[in-house]
């Protein structure tokens, strides 16, 4: 008999996620509005947005170093309760003026602990998961962070609207004090090491073990990670700072369009996600070039609708529905190349390769953050400028990766070809 993908373990991962998401997610929405509400400027936002990223690139391979050396459960637990100190503090440091530096400083602390969270969490799922529960299981993790950012606008713009930023502090304090709880109720099997190194000679041996897996023995997963960041500058610029500038300051929508629109990715992600579970079996890697393109498909109408004569409401149903079917095409991109990368990495190496995962993914994000808030200040009269040309760049990088993308499927299963002989013999 198979495994049942919810064990108690892995429910009480879920559960745990659904709650932290729900609050960090709520929380970030919430500062937003209040960051573009005060500011009125897309350079300011995303200047805190990549500098709040900045921990997460830098400390991401330390954070998976812990997680492969240190029981994973007990840093699940302290992350998520320091997660919940610290919003609560600043709770009370927002009321004393300087509003923006104390948002500044708490999106970067947080993004200090998610540096060591994220591949924890992710280095769990192979951990408490085997055979296709683990593509499963990743689905499930991504369409609970898709339900939390489908249902968190509209939290976040509840509260925001009718209390203003204080509660929303602290219903994200409740939600991560309710995480750690569920985390500490998790049993995972972990051998502390009996060597003693000093803490430089492990961090140097760990991380010239990830070099020498992705750069030796797995170089197709590097190459897909620089592939995708590539693609993320210009993705992650466009979605994460010129669709809430967009629709706030370029159309003049309210906060509660914003949401509307947020809600609706969120729902997109989930269906990205439902598509990976029901075409498991068939999806191959060289599908993913198809799915890199259609990010580029998605940006030039965009732009084009700024071309046209048309009100404020039909630009925004363009611009919801594009970003919507680019949402759905990045939920199964990640999820699916996710799966990939975890199925041609040993346990051993889990945490420390998918620290290099979540590094290499977020690299060229602040870059393109800090780009995309200059060009859509400087073009906020004519966005099409900005969005036709992001969108056939993006077009022609997918076109130009289909080849990889094949090559790499071909030597995935010689490698899997190989293992079975070799268990025969």
């Amino acid at each position: 008999m198979g495994q049942k993908l919810f064990t108690r373990n892995f429910t009480l991962l879920i559960l745990g996620q659904a709650s932290s998401l729900i609050g960090n997610y709520t929380l970030k929405f919430a500062l937003s509005m209040y960051v573009l509400e005060q500011t009125g400027s897309a350079s300011i936002f995303a200047g805190l947005l990549s500098a709040a990223m900045l921990p997460t690139i830098l400390l991401s391979p330390f954070g998976g170093i812990l997680a492969d050396r240190a029981n994973r459960r007990n840093i699940m637990v302290a992350l998520d309760g320091l997660s919940g100190l610290l919003v609560l503090v600043s709770s009370f440091a927002i009321s004393l003026g300087h509003d923006i530096l104390v948002i500044g400083a708490l999106l970067i602390l947080l993004s200090v602990l998610g540096a060591f969270e994220s591949p924890t969490v992710q280095a769990c799922v192979p951990q408490m998961l085997s055979g296709d529960n683990v593509i499963k299981g990743n689905a499930v993790v991504n369409q609970v962070a898709s339900i939390a950012s489908l249902i968190t606008p509209f939290l976040g713009s509840l509260f925001y609207t009718a209390f203003g930023i204080r509660p929303v502090f602290y219903a994200a304090v409740a939600c991560f004090f309710v995480t750690a709880l569920l985390e500490r109720f998790i049993r995972l099997d972990y051998i502390k090491p009996e060597c003693r190194m000093k803490i430089s000679s492990i961090v140097r041996e760990d991380l010239s073990v990830s070099a020498r897996f992705l750069f030796r023995e797995q170089p197709g997963i590097l190459k897909m990670l620089l592939l995708a960041a590539i693609v993320s500058l210009f993705v992650a610029g466009t979605a994460v700072v010129g669709l809430p500038y967009l629709v706030r300051t370029v159309l003049g929508l309210s906060a509660g369009h914003y949401g509307a629109a947020e809600s609706a990715m969120g729902a997109a992600s989930i269906l990205g996600s439902l598509c990976v579970v029901a075409l498991a079996k068939k999806l191959r890697p060289r599908h993913l070039a198809a799915v890199l393109v259609s990010f580029g498909v998605c940006l030039i109408p965009c732009g084009i609708v700024f071309l046209m004569p048309l009100g404020a409401f039909a630009r925004y149903i363009v611009l919801l529905v594009m970003f919507c079917v680019c949402q759905l095409g990045c939920s199964l991109f990640s999820t699916y190349a996710i799966s990939i990368i975890q199925g041609c990495t040993p346990e051993a190496l889990m945490g420390k390769v998918m620290s290099c995962v979540f590094t290499l993914s977020m690299c060229a994000q602040p870059m393109g953050q800090i780009v995309y808030g200059a060009l859509f200040d400087r073009f906020a009269d004519s966005a099409y400028w900005v969005l036709i040309p992001s969108g056939t760049i993006v077009c022609a990088i997918g076109l130009l990766s289909a080849g990889f993308f094949k090559r790499f499927e071909s030597q995935t299963k010689q490698n899997e070809n190989n293992e079975a002989d070799g268990q025969v013999n």
